[in-house]
């Protein structure tokens, strides 16, 4: 893949995640220490590094999965987050098409006037994701780009103030993994939806995200789209 240069804005909204002397644990095992950043309001953010250094252990803090050991991570408790798997094989005879798929993160309700609210709002995401004239398309048998669309719909369907896609784009071609960057890249730019990518890929954190943490030595720095190197995706 060629990267071009691309310009970015800098994102100088109010914080809507921030960590402050946070320090990770397990038992004896130093995940990251004493680390501090910010991730601002509208910033489309990629979390880079080697294998085990804390990236998705930093995620599960965030999504109130894992309980920090020490310091701060602020952000506001009302803020509804939205999450985005690495890409997952389904079975061919997997019984739900793609729209039934994304109802599933809808609570289930009996009001009619809620389920016709819900159901406009699933039309509603269909056509953010394109996901649209697939709608009937059975999950099983949608293409590992449809598949990524359709988990992204439904990490969409609760508002989120922040997507976070978790090497999602692995396992998928180029061609398919520049469609759906370009489709969150969309999404960051006419929402101002904030964007955490968890990725190994050079390619795509140079053309898409405005800037980075690295992960290192039971650090997290801070670090400019200019700073990030190949070598740190090894």
């Amino acid at each position: 893949m060629i990267v071009t240069k691309v310009e970015r804005k800098v994102c100088e909204g109010k914080p809507v995640i921030e960590a402050k002397n946070l320090t990770k644990k397990f038992g004896k095992q130093l995940v990251f220490q004493d680390v501090n950043f910010k991730i601002n309001d509208g910033e489309f953010i990629s979390l880079v590094g080697p294998n085990g250094s804390g990236k998705t252990t930093l995620v599960k803090i965030i999504m109130g999965m894992e309980k920090r050991t020490s310091g701060e991570l602020l952000m506001d408790k009302k803020q509804t987050v939205g999450y985005v798997p690495q890409f997952r094989n389904i079975d061919l005879d997997y019984p739900l098409d793609i729209e039934s798929f994304v109802r599933l993160n809808l609570k289930f309700t009996i009001s009619p006037k809620k389920r016709r609210e819900d159901s406009e709002q699933i039309k509603q995401i269909l056509e953010k994701t394109r996901l649209t004239h697939l709608q009937k398309r059975p999950l099983g048998l949608a293409s590992g780009g449809e598949k990524q669309k359709a988990y992204l719909a439904q990490a969409l369907l609760n508002d989120p103030k922040v997507l976070i896609l978790d090497e999602s784009t692995a396992s998928l071609d180029v061609e398919v993994k520049m469609q759906l960057m370009d489709l969150v890249q969309e999404l960051n730019e006419k929402y101002k939806l904030t964007v955490i990518f968890i990725t190994h890929d050079y390619d795509l954190t140079k053309k898409y995200t405005h800037r980075a943490l690295f992960f290192e030595n039971n650090t997290i720095k801070p670090i400019s789209v200019d700073e990030i190197s190949e070598d740190m995706f090894e």
